[in-house]
């Protein structure tokens, strides 16, 4: 997978988390000040185009007829732990798979990633994991539990004082600053940045299996 299709994926769910609101988000009261800031803990999610991946026999025939196995990842499940210095977040998911060929007993294992991604665009870590998929004769379906882990450094996931302090004041309708969005300032919008993690799950593609997960 190259960097560049690993970013858009990336930037992607960045985009999809901004519009999910959760316990500790950045929250606009009526418009004249944020209620709720988000906590050290990342959220936690799968990528655009890296939830599913699709095997064929042949290279290069990406036919209905050609088709091996089919995978998707799916229930992503977190804990996050932050008590400590460094922030863990352990991560399990499912793997659902189907097979076209349902002779043989078969062992598929499919390859996944699990990456840390600060400001919705710099990859600060990334591991590989395995999932293994057992087949019996005559199945033609499969179920697998993976799982991964992570850590952030808690400090660099706090925003500063003041720049919460700036986000959350109270203000009035009718003041001068209450219809400015405190993120419109450059500088809060970059703290706010520098201190958002997220912790992303998928399996770990090829740029041709990239390529027909974006483009089918």
């Amino acid at each position: 997978m190259t960097a560049r299709f690993r970013l858009i994926s990336a930037i992607a769910l960045a985009a999809a988390l901004a519009g999910c609101k959760t316990k500790g988000d950045i929250v606009v009261d009526e418009g004249v000040g944020i209620s709720a800031v988000r906590g050290v803990c990342p959220a936690v999610g799968i990528p655009n185009n890296t939830g599913d991946i699709t095997r064929f026999r042949t290279a290069g025939d990406t036919s209905a007829a050609n088709l091996d196995v089919v995978a998707a990842m799916t229930n992503v499940r977190s804990q996050c732990n932050d008590s400590g210095e460094k922030v863990f977040t352990s991560v399990t998911f499912d793997v659902l798979a189907r097979r076209s060929d349902t002779h043989g007993a078969r062992q598929v294992t499919l390859p996944y990633f699990v990456t840390v991604l600060r400001g919705g665009t710099a990859v600060v870590t990334k591991r590989i994991g395995q999932v293994t998929l057992n087949f019996a004769d005559g199945q033609e379906r499969a179920q697998a539990t993976g799982q991964g882990s992570a850590y952030v450094d808690k400090a660099e996931a706090t925003l500063p004082q003041e720049v919460r302090e700036r986000l959350t004041r109270r203000r009035r309708a009718g003041q001068e600053d209450a219809a400015v969005d405190p993120l419109a300032d450059p500088a809060i919008k970059a703290a706010v940045a520098r201190a958002t993690f997220d912790v992303l799950v998928g399996f770990q593609l090829s740029q041709d299996e990239l390529v027909y997960n974006a483009t089918r």
